[in-house]
């Protein structure tokens, strides 16, 4: 298309996070003097990055350009699409536009922040389309694991962009009406500049489960065990699968108890607003439990990821406040591990199997994304120029890629980005003509961002070696040595076992102290460096460990 000066129209896909990684989604849509931005997602820290609780997409671009953003469009309620923006919209206060349950998930976090009355909210229904500046969405129903999900299409004065977010084809959801592929066509007979398509699945062949498989498991579970009392361990945003448990639950008589807070939270939230049914009352407070035989109740809880924290894990380590577990117990794990997760999860199902419940870990869940054949479907259906890859690691963006080539697509028109990249895109070609700066911001208990390299660096030098602190006292004005120097050490050796080592360590301080005092060094900047060389260079050639070694130096008057 062009513009009245006969140019070509162009647009601009800027990701700021969600690729090369699963989670912390968030993507700007960049025409003239208008900003769209697609989610605003947050991640869970990697294995090193010691004591975060999780981690935010840098969103400096949108503040330097916050003239130009006019709003932020959600796709769905989960957490890697969601959890950030209590913290980005601190600096960033624009129109949010989102489905019903989703925006409640959302107000339900801005609430907890007190932010609820600053945030500007627009609920949409799908088919309903909304002006942002030249860009203009429409809202499309889809299925994923959480009621509400919507496909995004951008119409831009350069083309129409298509934004599948999370998605499968469900042609039998638990809750409301399937995807609605007869929109998917109907925009793609008018025209599609870029698809950019869910890639979480897009290494498996075939099709993806329709959710309701799970509960004719969960019946089965439920005639096996009809003695025993279940704890079913599943994502609280899950729910439909929460719907199909309390659906069984019912049918075989038991009562449902929702445990772990964000599962209440969310379910809660939902039943309030009519998307779980939960019929003649299955669903009771765990202080209710006491009123019902083990054998009638279903424990649906938090902690399917081994979390520390979570609900299971709690009640695996017996330090959950209301529920004990005992022996004959059945857990059910209705979810498969993150990657990273495996370990954690191994380490609750033994504390589990200590205590002699009988742990059920397979044929439970289904993914809430499209494989390969479900892909396909959408690319034929939307028959798009260009294909842009998104939501994914490295090698989930490839194998995409790989199945865009095979339906057709130049290779050369797809394109697998990296957080930062710029992709304009016109009718007649499209290339990446820049990067914009990003990042992530750490949160660490109350602390946003105050948590950066150095600190994480420091934490990890301390789980691996420990940290050596030698205290010393100077007279003031003359330097002299008032005390000191002493050796204290915390995770480097076991001090009982280790005097002689220490000794020798403290006589190898002591010379560099006084070789300094001794040669009237006043810099007590020189000094802690002379001492830091010299007992690091001793500790490494005695035991090959490089402890963080922290000089104090502290000044008196007498």
């Amino acid at each position: 298309m062009k513009n009245k000066d006969n140019q070509i129209e162009r647009v601009k896909i800027i990701p700021l996070g969600g690729l090369e990684q699963i989670g912390m989604n968030i993507t700007a849509i960049e025409y003239g003097d208008s900003i769209v931005v697609i989610d605003c997602g947050m991640s869970f820290p990697e294995d090193d990055m010691l004591g975060v609780d999780f981690v935010l997409p840098d969103t400096v671009y949108l503040e330097e350009n916050y003239s130009k953003v006019k709003g932020f469009v959600i796709t769905h309620g989960h957490e890697d699409h969601i959890g950030a923006i209590p913290y980005v919209f601190r600096k960033i206060n624009v129109p949010i536009y989102t489905t019903k349950l989703t925006m409640a998930l959302i107000e339900n976090k801005l609430e907890e922040h007190e932010m609820l009355d600053v945030i500007r909210r627009n609920v949409v229904n799908f088919g309903d389309i909304v002006t942002l500046g030249d860009i203009r969405v429409e809202f499309i129903k889809t299925n994923h694991s959480i009621q509400d999900a919507a496909a995004l299409a951008l119409y831009t004065p350069a083309g129409v962009l298509f934004h599948t977010g999370d998605f499968k084809v469900d042609y039998t959801p638990v809750f409301g009406d399937s995807i609605d592929l007869q929109r998917f066509a109907e925009i793609g007979r008018q025209g599609v500049l870029a698809l950019m398509c869910d890639s979480t699945n897009a290494e498996h062949p075939g099709f993806t489960m329709s959710e309701r498989t799970v509960g004719v498991k969960f019946d089965q579970i439920f005639t096996e065990h009809a003695k025993s009392r279940l704890i079913i361990a599943t994502f609280a945003s899950n729910i439909d699968r929460v719907q199909q448990i309390i659906n069984s639950a019912a049918k075989f008589g038991r009562k449902v108890v929702l445990e772990g807070r964000s599962m209440v939270k969310v379910i809660g939230t939902a039943i309030a607003l009519g998307y779980v049914d939960d019929p003649a009352g299955t669903v009771i407070s765990v202080d209710e439990m006491k009123n019902y035989p083990p054998e009638k109740l279903v424990l649906v809880t938090t902690g399917s990821q081994g979390e520390s924290m979570a609900a299971l894990s709690r009640m695996a380590a017996n330090i959950h406040k209301k529920v004990t577990l005992i022996p004959g117990d059945v857990i059910v794990f209705s979810s498969h591990p993150i990657p990273g997760n495996e370990k954690a999860v191994s380490n609750v199902i033994n504390e589990l199997s200590e205590i002699g419940a009988h742990v059920i870990f397979e044929d439970t869940h289904v993914s809430g994304h499209a494989c390969q054949e479900e892909i396909k479907l959408i690319y034929s259906l939307l028959r798009p120029k260009y294909a842009v890859p998104v939501h994914g690691e490295m090698r989930h963006l490839r194998a995409h890629a790989a199945l865009a080539e095979s339906l057709g697509i130049p290779k050369d028109s797809i394109f697998i980005l990296h957080s930062g990249d710029v992709l304009e895109l016109g009718n007649d070609s499209a290339r990446i003509i820049g990067k914009v700066e990003t990042g992530t911001i750490l949160v660490d208990g109350l602390g946003v961002g105050d948590v950066g390299n150095i600190v994480i660096r420091d934490r990890q030098k301390l789980s691996e070696d420990g940290i050596v602190i030698i205290v010393l006292t100077l007279e003031k004005y003359t330097n002299r040595l008032l005390s000191g120097p002493d050796i204290v050490s915390r995770g480097f050796v076991y001090v009982r076992e280790s005097e002689g080592l220490l000794a020798e360590a403290k006589q190898t301080v002591d010379e560099a102290v006084f070789y300094c005092l001794d040669h009237n060094v006043a810099d007590w900047g020189k000094i802690k460096s002379d001492i830091k060389d010299s007992l690091s260079d001793f500790i490494w050639r005695r035991t090959q460990r490089r402890p963080m070694i922290l000089p104090i130096i502290m000044e008196a008057d007498t």
